[in-house]
């Protein structure tokens, strides 16, 4: 796998039961810096709010997944939020539920159906994009073979940069999607083209 969905930008919704109010806050993440980073925003813009529940989600396999129900019962928050989530097929994502307690208790049931529904909501109003995982080398290509590396750009449909040329050739970076990084080399190595990482 070398592609994966996730968000373009932040994004926000509102959801209200019974006086009260959820606001789902959704942002693109590629460490856990960006996690603790995003959270502290979320928990200094809501500061007055009664809970900030939390999950997320990374890596292109879903590897890493974590929710909070930050002293909601047990069950009834972070795990709707993370549910949510996942029912978009999303990754690279922290999901913030920012909960304003309006007086009337929602019981567990009604607690999950918000959460998942402030999430869901958020999921709506953002952005959804596909990214690739991309491998970067470096390969020599003389002048006289220039139009053999052509044909492989035209084939596999990499980005590549002239990164030092001389009176023989040229050293090229090849940046290209992981999954045609394999066979592109074969077809170099089958050429004589000289790889180097």
């Amino acid at each position: 796998m070398d592609e994966y969905l996730t968000i373009r930008s932040q994004a926000k919704s509102i959801y209200k039961d019974r006086n009260s109010k959820f606001i789902g806050l959704l942002y693109p993440i590629e460490n856990l810096d960006e996690v603790k980073n995003y959270l502290q925003i979320a928990k200094k813009e809501y500061y007055d709010a009664t809970h900030h529940c939390y999950a997320y989600i990374l890596g292109v396999e879903k590897e890493i997944q974590f929710d909070s129900d930050a002293g909601e019962p047990s069950g009834s928050a972070g795990k709707p939020i993370l549910n949510a989530l996942l029912s978009a097929d999303i990754t690279n994502i922290l999901a913030v539920v920012v909960r304003y307690f309006g007086g009337t208790k929602l019981g567990i049931s009604g607690l999950i159906n918000a959460y998942k529904s402030a999430t869901l909501l958020a999921i709506e109003n953002s952005e959804i994009i596909t990214k690739y995982i991309y491998d970067i080398f470096n390969v020599s290509i003389p002048y006289t073979q220039q139009q053999l590396f052509f044909n492989l750009q035209k084939k596999y449909e990499f980005e590549f940069e002239i990164i030092n040329a001389d009176n023989i050739g040229q050293d090229i970076q090849i940046k290209i999607r992981k999954s045609k990084r394999d066979l592109l080399i074969k077809d170099c190595d089958n050429i004589g083209f000289i790889i180097s990482e």
